[in-house]
């Protein structure tokens, strides 16, 4: 009998842009693989009008409410309006800040969206995204030397995507397709900055991440030679063979996702960290 899913309201209150509240909705809900949340994000409030306009959408579909508001007025708000409702409430932020305090033995600046600041990390992490974006799939070699990771790797071993979030970080990251008989950059071999590491995946995996790629209408594509297991697995041979030669990292992304294997990256030169 198959599995049926069920479904709940997942209300995200936040004084900022929500992407925090977001990424902690979603973890917990994916613990959870029979009941899928419908999201209802809020972001930007910041007084009560706004407030009051939630908790009527709240009191139309009730669930499970989460919220990161540091304002602790407009928090009691929150608390009292779902108690009223008989909903869940959980201040995210609030237990975290208390620990810090109590630890650091200082109280808490309470600075809506302190977190986006347009401060150095800032200006870093939106250097690094454009140098990821222009340095994408082979482009500017020239310029590798000034990279703390170059990815390298046969199509579809989530090289670009890996790139992006170490660039959100603060990463600076270019990365290289290996291509079975065509030379690596030049420029590559001589750089001395930048950690350069493979990433290889499951013959399987590539060719089915490989039939669902869309692959457009480029003249003289070989599509079943693109898919072809055998071929996958010369390719494979050739990238880990080159990598064994320059004494270059390797790192398998069959089972990883995009941030495990950024955490990875990040864990083999720790001046990344």
């Amino acid at each position: 009998m198959e599995n049926r899913k069920s479904f709940f309201h997942l209300h995200l209150i936040s004084d900022s842009t929500g992407e925090t509240l977001i990424s902690a909705g979603r973890a917990a809900a994916a613990q959870f693989r029979s009941a899928m949340p419908i999201e209802h994000v809020y972001p930007l409030i910041r007084n009560r009008k706004q407030l009051q306009t939630v908790l009527d959408a709240i009191d139309r579909e009730p669930g499970i409410v989460l919220y990161t508001i540091v304002d602790q007025e407009l928090a009691l708000l929150i608390d009292e309006g779902c108690r009223a409702m008989g909903v869940p409430s959980v201040n995210v932020l609030e237990p975290v800040l208390a620990t810090f305090q109590a630890y650091l033995g200082a109280p808490s600046g309470r600075r809506v969206g302190a977190q986006h600041a347009l401060n150095a990390d800032y200006f870093r992490r939106i250097e690094a995204l454009n140098f990821a974006m222009d340095h994408d799939d082979g482009q500017m070699p020239e310029d590798y030397d000034d990279a703390d990771v170059v990815l390298i790797g046969i199509s579809r071993t989530s090289k670009t995507p890996t790139s992006i979030y170490l660039a959100n970080r603060g990463i600076k990251t270019a990365n290289i397709p290996i291509v079975p008989g065509a030379e690596l950059p030049a420029a590559l071999y001589r750089a001395t900055r930048p950690l350069v590491v493979g990433l290889v995946a499951t013959t399987d995996r590539i060719s089915h991440v490989r039939e669902n790629r869309e692959l457009g209408a480029t003249q003289g594509f070989d599509r079943s030679n693109y898919t072809d297991r055998a071929t996958i697995n010369e390719e494979l041979k050739y990238a880990r063979a080159l990598c064994a030669r320059h004494n270059w990292p390797i790192i398998d992304v069959t089972r990883r996702s995009i941030e495990e294997t950024a955490a990875a990256i990040v864990a083999l030169r720790p001046k990344l960290r």
